[in-house]
């Protein structure tokens, strides 16, 4: 699978590089920014008491 990224994107090794970090880093800000918080508002809050 990695190899077949590596050779979807063009250019030099250096730029290859570069590019899936920016890719990486897009793909955890997208998740962090829109994907969790959908998540967590799908999931049911479970009503817990602790007795001491």
């Amino acid at each position: 699978m990695f190899s077949m990224i590596w050779r979807f994107f063009p250019g030099p090794a250096w730029l290859r590089v570069i590019v899936l970090l920016l890719v990486a880093a897009a793909i955890v800000y997208a998740l962090i920014t829109y994907v969790y918080p959908w998540v967590a508002l799908q999931i049911p809050e479970q009503e817990v008491t602790v007795n001491s």
